[in-house]
């Protein structure tokens, strides 16, 4: 019988062993379940008070909202959620736009954000504040830490990070000014590239020193038809470059996980090569995911596809059903974490919601 209205009890504690074998395609009990966000509202109605969302407390940083205000989820809070869900890391905000500052009228530093970057003049105002956002993700993968010790959990703790192109093209410049700037000046778009890469570099080793489980760098890169730019350009500027964030985890033999929305084909193998152990979240507007399990699955795990639509928009019943015909196609093998396309977002109905965390704990089982 389909149940959207109370959530089932798991069967197997989270268990941060658990994801890493399923990384490494070994033999798990039962496919994990990851989501890189859960929103504010559907967090309330499971612990019964509120505690911001999953990546952040007080505001959204993916978003451009930054604020000394804003923090990753207290985690008792996100220990709590992750025991009622069954989800074996806590994901947090590490710093997932460069932290580009600039003055304003009164003489104080503010993010960019307002997409006025037009040329190195205008970025030539424009200061990057890399120790302080570094300093505050070894603060939170510490305090995390801790928690986790006091109580006894076995739960992941994996900083979200790294976005070198997005933060370019979303916040800092308009989008065809950016697209354009990669052809009439590259060199340019490559200095500021290269900032951010040796910013994250160094973000990636701070949050690897300070313990953190696993990493998991993010860049949107593509629309759902294909990388953003053309596929040479794109690997000459973007690939060396990620694969200096991802390799101080590398060479701390931990995991990796990596994020970009689109269809990524040209790049899946260069992402391979590189170093990956996860890709998440296969956007099924661009992604066949049983092609990826048959082209990648020998190679490297996977996160994520269930449509935030079917989701948003689907009934139970239909939820159940699609859940089941991913873990048909991706569980053989091992391999698979299942996660939304996206995120579990405010506009979901929580009886979807609910009906999904069960659909996924009764068919995810081996």
């Amino acid at each position: 019988m389909i149940n959207s209205k109370f959530l089932e009890p798991i069967k197997g504690e989270p268990d941060k062993e658990r994801l890493f074998a399923a990384f490494k395609r070994k033999k798990v009990d039962r496919a994990p379940n990851l989501e890189i966000l859960i929103e504010d509202k559907h967090i309330e109605k499971f612990l019964g008070r509120y505690a911001g969302n999953s990546l952040a407390i007080g505001g959204d940083p993916a978003k451009g909202e930054v604020s000394d205000k804003i923090r990753p989820m207290f985690p008792n809070d996100f220990i709590d959620l992750c025991n009622i869900i069954g989800q074996d890391a806590m994901i947090f905000d590490a710093g997932l736009l460069t932290p580009f500052y600039r003055e304003d009228s009164d003489g104080n530093l503010m993010p960019v954000l307002d997409k006025s970057v037009k040329n190195k003049e205008d970025f030539k105002k424009v200061k990057l504040l890399s120790d302080k956002q570094i300093n505050k993700a070894v603060k939170f993968v510490k305090e995390y830490k801790e928690t986790i010790a006091l109580r006894k959990s076995k739960i992941a703790i994996i900083p979200c990070y790294g976005c070198i192109f997005q933060t370019l093209y979303e916040f800092l410049f308009k989008m065809n000014d950016f697209m354009m700037l990669c052809y009439e000046d590259r060199i340019f778009i490559e200095e500021m590239l290269e900032l951010s890469t040796v910013h994250y570099e160094k973000m990636t080793k701070a949050v690897v020193e300070a313990g953190a489980d696993a990493v998991f760098p993010a860049d949107d890169v593509a629309f759902r038809t294909g990388l953003f730019i053309p596929p040479k350009l794109f690997k000459e500027m973007w690939v060396p470059r990620m694969a200096r964030i991802f390799k101080p985890a590398l060479d701390a033999n931990i995991p990796i996980i990596f994020h970009s929305d689109g269809k990524i084909d040209e790049i899946v193998n260069d992402l391979i090569e590189m170093g990956l152990d996860c890709l998440n979240p296969m956007d099924p507007s661009g992604i066949d995911y049983a092609d990826y399990k048959n082209r990648f699955g020998n190679r490297l795990s996977f996160c994520g596809n269930v449509n935030v639509d079917l989701l948003s928009n689907g009934t139970p019943e239909e939820i159940y059903a699609d859940v089941k015909k991913h873990m048909d196609i991706m569980k053989p093998g091992y391999g698979y974490i299942i996660g939304s396309s996206h995120s579990i977002v405010n506009y979901i109905p929580h009886e979807n919601v609910i009906a999904y965390f069960n659909a996924i704990h009764e068919y995810g089982l081996y």
